[in-house]
């Protein structure tokens, strides 16, 4: 369609030989470098062959977009919320991806638009990469707050969805939630229903001299049934692998209009040397199927933000990691008692 009208032809004289190729995911719905070689080759009057350097690709993308998301609670005497507040800017989609799952009586939830000359492009499991850190960070804030464990604290918000709370324990329960960490260990819990899947993941990471390694990942998938579990296995170490890279160094920065990060070098990813031990159990639950390419993704960076906080007692509340001191938060912990 791109195409068609940049060269002001019927659609029908346009013919796309799809090849089998991965890794465009949310890039691929943007036509940019398709009107781009069909305008060129209109003016040379020869088929082109069209590659962006990788500097070019990242510099002239479509990004996942800023969000700030706000969040006021009320608690009872036993440290349960009775009212949950939720502002946040921009929605976009999935409509359910700001739903929580836990029993709330009182919800305040809002979204108020946030306009930005940014191009804006979809990212695996889109709003719900987003929203899954803000509700379960802030979910966990509460635990803490109620001096409740949060596995515990969950689980006791998720009396009225029992395939919720059956995901959640198999992951506790596989992790070894009660078993002691080493010192500058933390472990943390998120869970998330994403394009009718559930996902509960819980990271062990070790933080040491500043530095944060996640050393497993435990992941319980209940996607209804699970049709190829090698591919549903396969899908969650992906997801997994990617949320890591977001919540640890996935940062895009402006300036001048200008996109400052340009390769590998200085947009870092996940390497082989860094990938955590990934283990996944499925839940055949037998209810409706969901899918499986995206909801491995967003539990990712909740329940690495609240292993790190269980290890060092600093909650992070912006992503990526890589923008906070951890080294002088143990120390200044260690200092203080």
């Amino acid at each position: 369609d791109a195409v068609a009208q940049a060269l002001e032809m019927p659609e029908e004289q346009v013919k796309v030989h799809n090849q089998f190729l991965g890794g465009g995911f949310g890039r691929r719905a943007q036509a940019d470098y398709a009107v781009q070689a069909a305008l060129i080759a209109k003016a040379v009057g020869h088929p082109v062959k069209l590659i962006w350097s990788r500097e070019e690709d990242i510099r002239q993308d479509a990004y996942r977009p800023a969000v700030l998301s706000r969040f006021k609670a009320a608690l009872d005497e036993s440290g349960s919320p009775v009212a949950w507040q939720n502002h946040f800017v921009d929605k976009h989609e999935p409509a359910e991806a700001t739903h929580i799952p836990y029993e709330i009586a009182n919800l305040d939830v809002q979204d108020f638009a946030s306009p930005t000359h940014v191009p804006f492009g979809p990212w695996r499991s889109v709003d719900h990469s987003q929203h899954s850190f803000f509700t379960e960070s802030f979910i966990d804030e509460l635990a803490h707050a109620a001096g409740v464990d949060p596995y515990e604290y969950r689980r006791r918000l998720l009396s009225h969805d029992l395939r919720m709370r059956a995901v959640l324990d198999k992951a506790a329960q596989e992790s070894g939630w009660d078993r002691p960490l080493p010192a500058g260990g933390g472990r943390g819990i998120a869970l998330q229903k994403s394009f009718g899947t559930i996902v509960s993941q819980v990271l062990e990471v070790e933080v040491s001299d500043g530095q944060v390694r996640v050393d497993r990942v435990v992941c319980a998938v209940d996607p209804g049934f699970a049709v190829n579990p090698n591919g549903l296995i396969a899908q969650m170490e992906s997801g997994v692998s990617y949320g890591l890279t977001a919540a640890l160094y996935g940062e895009v920065s402006i300036r001048n209009g200008a996109v400052q990060q340009s390769n590998f070098d200085d947009y870092e990813m996940v390497r082989m040397s860094d990938a955590p031990k990934i283990e996944t159990y499925i839940i055949n639950s037998g209810e409706s199927w969901g899918g499986a390419g995206e909801p491995g993704t967003p539990t990712v960076a909740p329940a690495l933000a609240n292993a790190v906080y269980d290890a060092t007692k600093t909650r992070i509340r912006q992503l990526p990691l890589k923008i906070y001191d951890l080294g002088f938060r143990i120390e200044e912990s260690a200092e203080t008692g």
